[in-house]
């Protein structure tokens, strides 16, 4: 079947040729990438930064305006928790009770669908049983969206609309009027958008501040006024009336209008006098009461915040944002300011998550096109065939084409985790072109082939690619079977990793599906052009030529010199004359053969010139000249290292055949280093009787070697910060917005801060439950080069001094002039200068830039804060309630309780070496000031006073009570009644105020209730209906996670042991964090990584149906996870790569540093399994062959056998293991957003690949001792 359908796409080539055109077009189309075709409408693939691994989470929430954080528990929180609790798949339900807001988080089983679990809570909420919540609430299901879907931020701002700077001129209650009414709504309904929320300014308001002192003199008490106010807002409709036939429609306007209109409203009428609103009050417009704001450098701002729906596409769900912002931006008021300004009201985004997208696959693309370059080089170079190479290297352009149309259809969007899968798949897909190319060549290299055309051709290419088809489709398949596991992955980890096993899976079989239908097709092709006519030469040369010169007219670009050099030299090569150099000592004849030598030469000139300019892996302080020697060093090595083994194999063979036990030791000694890196010597060698371990050389071993450390995943660099201090719970809402706005302040003093806008607070959204004493500060900084908006380093003009010249006329020269910040409006694009450095030359990462905001963000009653960005602190929250990677649950039976306990593990965590002392903070549960007013009851029934009565007045009076909302045309603003703040501003005031008994007598509160201080809650969480407090902490540089809370756990217990710490009854604590999902991560691979080795192990046998060469390939699989784990350790070892280059450290530039065992990591080794099987796969069926055919019969004859099969076989490996380990190199030195995600799976892939080469021997002498101890049994 399979040879049949490779012969049917040989023999039938437009077939052939236009479904590849149709792979092709399709392709591009549906390629993520920001390419801009005009002459062809795309439908991308759906991008977002990271998979989205967040819980599957519902929200109901509750606003119970003026009431505090105990009492919406009690009658709202907890009740409702018990009732959801029963919902079908629920997980668990977590809850929190603040000021006036009830939030319940109901956490769903992976495997319930979305919006089912939406209608299930619906369900439960409209079936609720009178009395479960009180009458006056009414709990709402939260937006279809979770706090992860907050992709774009803004401030609403008064700017020129000429120059787009700052004017001012518009007041916070403006903005706020604005943005509820206007703005919100408009961009609301951009396609993909769930809600937009608000926060910041004042929300208008009509206050009306009664007088008691009024209200006593003319007998007024506070229900009479609450009618009037209730029953002067209203419109009616009058049904209609007809008249000279004409039908008018009756209404009765009503509305409240102005301030007058409710200062004329009657209260009551006494002895025929109205007594009216404004002889008892004081109408006026004031801020409403608010529990969150926005700070901008330091000035209050009003802004919001854009949440996508869940399962849209984030990045078009932005760009609709933004052509919605578009629209809505000519429409937004301007006023004129007093010194002739105009100022317009502006949208002006400071979080906007498309940056952080275009950036992640702009790294992946650049990888992507540096891999795919490298590949073609090393091609190139081995094969020394232009047209082998052409045929080779349009493989992977294709078969990644391929693999976006897959992505398309199987609904798996991009990302930097996705498209990862793709990057890792390079080498294998350049090994299927390798293998199936480098066939054709040996067979039309054979003397019996030479010459060959038409049919005769098309028959030695149809017999060496089925000659290797089946090798390559069980090496493919052992890859790809080797990823079927990661499908297994359950919750965060699955959700990350699953796309991409899926893109690694579509970009194996795409590149199966080129080599064994396209590539012979091409081949066919390519092979059967023949150029021996000298007209033909000449024209296809003059064409050459012609197209350079018109290149470097256009472009200016180095291509073009190319094609004039190749036209130039074919017709050269058609004079036949012989060429003296070095004054004759050197002679030969400029033949064809030479012209191809000298073709491939410039070939290879170009490729590595792209590639250098693309890569700079030296970085822009060197020049390109520099860079190009620099690529061509590094891979010149490898190279050189690889082809050395392949020219000197035959007696390296020889010689391990000739000494078995002495080369295998080898590889056993690398394999059980490789376990000892993984376990650590003290693991290994345990068995050893501790008397013995009491020494120096013990203790350098162990510290050598002390196993590697466990984490969940490394974060992703988001360009961008989250400061998430807080400060003490007592603190008020004048205190919180000095504090932020001193803090925004000074990130602006920082060079290397864009943008710093603060939020205290909660926004107004469901999603939001923040504390006041809550801060929430995004911080931009700029990147380390000036980039383009797909994370491109962009050039500028430079002089002979190499100093970058401004539009001025001035120049700067960095490291030499003093540092100043220079915008990308002040310099001049040169596509043959210089990339522009915006750091510091101290500031050499992000983490240098934390440590800087950390510096300036030290305020008294103010915590410290961990290191967390936008999209992980939202992960993190979603996953455990916490703002913190690591952190204890404290569960108890009361507040008290398990405050003091959080207050105690504080304590012992700042203890804990590896953690960071500054970042460890328990939760404040209860020190928030109370103010509580306790009703004397015995009071109360003197004067005939219900508690509902007392209740009431007190809610009205000092708290004030909303009674009706305006209407005035689109706006809605709250009418509020209270007493003037005079009579309610401190306790004493309070006290006197005015109770209406049922007798008409007005009694000082004092009478009847008594006035004290208390210590409550701020905010009250609970897990499950357990009453739940954090502690949360972050671990110091260089140590892993799971180490850290290991190390904390023990001391706990330590602790617990020597009676040092305590705990209460009914009290329970768990570490929780990324720590929960790295423990079940590991569980998870202890079971998938032994069910991926044994599938590669049963595709090995159905290869050879035979146990014993299954097993002798599968040995690659140890040496390879050996080479993994040392090239883990040497990352972390200080001395290896201790050397600069051209003033670039190797550490810096390959970013060595500890790597701990993450899940990428593991999936690295996973997609190492699956590939290092595959040059023993080829060389163990070419054995297999040889063996049929001689069928040796002594031992002689044996090796003989295998030195021939292992000869023919070395080279395309050893291509195969170069185009692999080559490829990876600029992973490993990428620096982009999202390097720091790939890059830990390239890390066990490349080092695996470079012990893999072992198994060029290793299988031969395996095999050798099989077939000898056949022979002499």
């Amino acid at each position: 079947m399979l040879n049949k359908t490779i012969r049917y796409f040989l023999e039938n080539k437009l077939i052939t040729f236009m479904l590849l055109t149709a792979f092709i077009v399709g392709g591009i189309v549906t390629a993520p990438f920001n390419w801009e075709l005009s002459w062809l409408e795309r439908n991308p693939v759906p991008v977002d930064a990271i998979p989205d691994i967040g819980e599957n989470q519902q929200i109901v929430f509750t606003e119970w305006m003026g009431q505090s954080p105990q009492d919406v528990e009690d009658q709202i929180t907890y009740p409702l928790t018990t009732s959801l609790l029963g919902i079908p798949g629920v997980k668990t339900i977590r809850s929190s009770s603040i000021f006036g807001l009830s939030s319940i988080y109901i956490i769903f089983e992976d495997d319930i669908d979305f919006y089912w679990s939406r209608t299930r809570i619906l369900e439960k909420l409209n079936s609720l049983p009178p009395g479960t919540v009180p009458t006056e609430v009414k709990p709402a299901l939260g937006p279809d969206a979770t706090a992860l879907g907050q992709v774009y931020w803004y401030t609403l701002e008064g700017r020129d609309p000429k120059t787009g700077k700052p004017t001012g001129g518009w007041d916070p209650q403006e903005l706020r009027t604005i943005q509820d009414f206007y703005v919100r709504y408009y961009l609301t309904a951009s396609k993909g958008v769930s809600e937009v929320g608000s926060i910041g300014g004042f929300i208008k308001e009509y206050q009306i501040e009664i007088d008691p002192d009024a209200m006593k003199a003319h007998g007024v008490d506070i229900k009479k006024i609450m009618n009037a106010v209730k029953n002067s807002n209203m419109d009616i409709g009058a049904q209609t009336l007809e008249f000279n036939k004409a039908e008018y429609l009756v209404r009765g306007l009503g509305y409240i209008k102005n301030l007058s209109d409710l200062e004329e409203s009657v209260v009551s009428v006494n002895d025929h006098t109205p007594i009216r609103l404004k002889d008892v009050a004081k109408i006026q417009f004031g801020p409403s009461t608010r529990r969150g704001g926005l700070d901008k450098s330091g000035v209050e701002a009003v802004g919001g915040v854009v949440v996508a729906r869940n399962g849209s596409n984030p990045l078009e769900t932005i760009q609709n944002l933004k052509d919605k912002i578009k629209e809505v931006a000519p429409g937004l008021p301007s006023k004129v300011l007093a010194d002739g300004t105009v100022s317009k009201v502006t949208i002006v985004p400071f979080y906007d998550r498309s940056g952080l997208i275009h950036e992640t696959l702009g790294t992946l693309e650049s990888s992507l096109s540096h891999e795919i370059l490298i590949s073609i080089l090393v091609v190139i170079v081995l094969v020394l065939n232009l047209r082998a190479s052409i045929l080779i290297s349009s493989l992977l352009p294709i078969g990644v084409l391929m693999t976006f149309i897959l992505m398309k259809f199987f609904n798996v969007d991009a990302n930097i985790v996705a498209l990862s899968g793709i990057a890792i798949a390079i080498g294998v897909m350049v090994d299927v072109g390798i293998v199936f190319t480098e066939n054709i060549i040996r067979h039309l290299d054979m003397p019996e082939n030479e010459g060959v055309k038409g049919k005769q051709l098309l028959q030695v290419i149809y017999v060496a690619t089925i000659e290797v088809a089946s090798a390559i489709i069980t090496a493919v398949a052992t890859t790809i079977v080797s990823f079927l596991p990661v499908f297994a992955m359950q919750a965060s980890e699955g959700k990350l990793f699953r796309p991409l096993a899926w893109t690694k899976t579509f970009a194996l079989i795409s590149s199966l599906f080129v080599g064994i239908l396209f590539i012979p097709a091409i081949a066919h092709v390519l092979f059967a052009i023949k150029l021996d006519k000298n007209r033909t030469s000449r024209i296809f040369n003059s064409i050459l030529i012609g197209f350079g010169i018109v290149f470097i007219v256009v472009y200016g670009r180095w291509i073009a010199l190319a094609l004039i050099a190749y036209g130039i030299n074919n017709t050269l090569s058609q004079s036949g004359k012989e060429i003296n150099l070095f004054k004759g000592k050197v002679k030969f004849i400029y033949s064809n053969k030479v012209a191809n030598y000298i073709n491939i030469a410039i070939t290879i000139f170009i490729v590595v010139y792209f590639l250098t300019i693309e890569w700079m892996p030296l970085g822009a302080s060197n020049s390109t000249f520099v860079n190009f020697l620099f690529v061509i060093l590094i891979i010149s090595v490898v190279l050189g290292l690889l082809m050395t083994i392949v020219h000197f194999y035959e007696p390296i063979l020889k010689w391990c055949l000739d000494n078995k036990w002495k080369f295998l030791a080898i590889p056993m000694v690398v394999i059980f280093f490789g376990m000892t890196i993984w376990l650590g010597f003290g693991k290994i060698f345990g068995f050893i009787p501790n008397f013995a371990k009491d020494n120096m050389i013990w203790h350098s071993m162990e510290k050598t070697l002390p196993g590697l450390g466990n984490e969940f995943m490394p974060a992703l660099d988001e360009g961008s910060f989250l400061l998430m201090p807080t400060t003490m719970p007592h603190s008020g809402i004048t205190e919180n917005m000095e504090i932020i706005a001193a803090i925004n302040k000074n990130m602006n003093s920082i060079p290397e801060i864009a943008s710093a806008v603060g939020k205290w607070g909660r926004v107004n959204s469901a999603l939001d439950p923040a504390p006041t004493s809550m801060f929430e500060n995004t911080i931009n900084y700029i990147p380390e080069y000036i980039l383009d908006e797909d994370g491109r380093r962009e050039r500028f003009k430079v002089n002979d001094d190499g100093a970058f010249v401004l539009k001025d006329d001035t120049t700067y020269k960095y490291g030499y002039d003093p540092y100043k910040k220079i915008g990308y409006d002040e310099l001049i694009l040169d596509e043959d200068g210089e990339y522009f450095r915006q750091w510091r030359t101290k500031i050499k990462k992000s983490d240098d830039i934390w440590k800087e905001i950390l510096k300036h963000s030290k305020f008294p009653g103010l915590t410290s804060a961990p290191k967390l960005q936008p999209i992980q602190t939202r992960l993190i929250m979603l996953a455990t309630g916490m703002r913190a990677p690591m952190g204890i649950k404290v569960f108890g039976p009361t507040l008290e309780v398990i405050e003091k306990t959080g207050y105690e593990l504080e304590k012992i965590l700042k203890e804990v070496p590896s953690v960071e002392p500054s970042t460890v903070f328990a939760d404040r549960v209860v020190g928030k000031p109370y103010l509580e007013i306790k009703l004397n009851r015995q009071n109360m029934s003197r004067y005939g006073m219900t508690v509902k009565d007392m209740q009431d007045q007190l809610s009205v009076a000092i708290g004030g009570k909303k009674l009706t909302s305006t209407v005035e045309g689109r706006e809605r603003f709250p009418v509020r009644v209270r007493y003037a703040r005079e009579f309610r501003d401190n306790p004493d005031d309070i006290k006197k105020i005015l109770i209406p008994t049922p007798s008409g007598v007005q009694v000082p509160l004092s009478e009847l209730a008594f006035v004290d201080y208390v210590r409550g809650p701020q905010m009250i969480k609970s897990e499950d209906t357990f009453l739940t407090s954090y502690v949360i902490f972050d671990m110091k540089d260089g140590n892993a996670e799971t180490n850290v809370v290991e190390e904390a756990q023990a001391l706990i217990q330590q602790k617990l042991d020597s009676g040092e710490f305590k705990l209460p009854d009914g009290v329970t604590y768990k570490f929780t964090g990324n720590y929960e999902n790295q423990i079940r991560a590991s569980k998870r691979l202890m079971i998938v990584v032994p069910i991926s080795l044994i599938l590669i192990f049963l595709i090995l046998y159905f290869q050879f149906k035979d146990f014993a060469p299954s097993l002798m390939v599968f040995t690659g699989i140890f040496v390879a996870f050996s080479g993994g784990f040392i090239m883990i350790w040497l990352y972390g070892q200080d001395w290896f790569l201790n050397f600069s280059m051209e003033g670039v450290h190797m550490r810096d530039l390959f970013q060595l540093h500890t790597i701990n065992l993450s899940v990428a990591v593991w999936v690295g080794f996973i997609a190492l399994f699956g590939i290092a099987t595959d040059d023993g796969v080829i060389m163990g069926t070419y054995l297999t062959q040889v063996f049929d055919k001689e069928k040796p019969k002594t031992v002689k004859e044996v090796r003989t056998s295998v030195l021939h099969a292992g000869s023919k076989r070395v080279r395309p490996a050893m291509m195969t293991a170069a185009t692999a380990i080559i490829a990876l190199i600029p992973v490993l030195t990428a620096t982009g957003k999202g390097a720091d995600v790939v890059i830990p799976m390239a890390i066990p892939t490349f080092g695996g690949m470079l012990l893999q080469v072992m198994t060029m021997f290793v299988v031969p002498v395996l095999y050798s001792m099989w077939k000898e101890k056949q022979i002499k049994n």
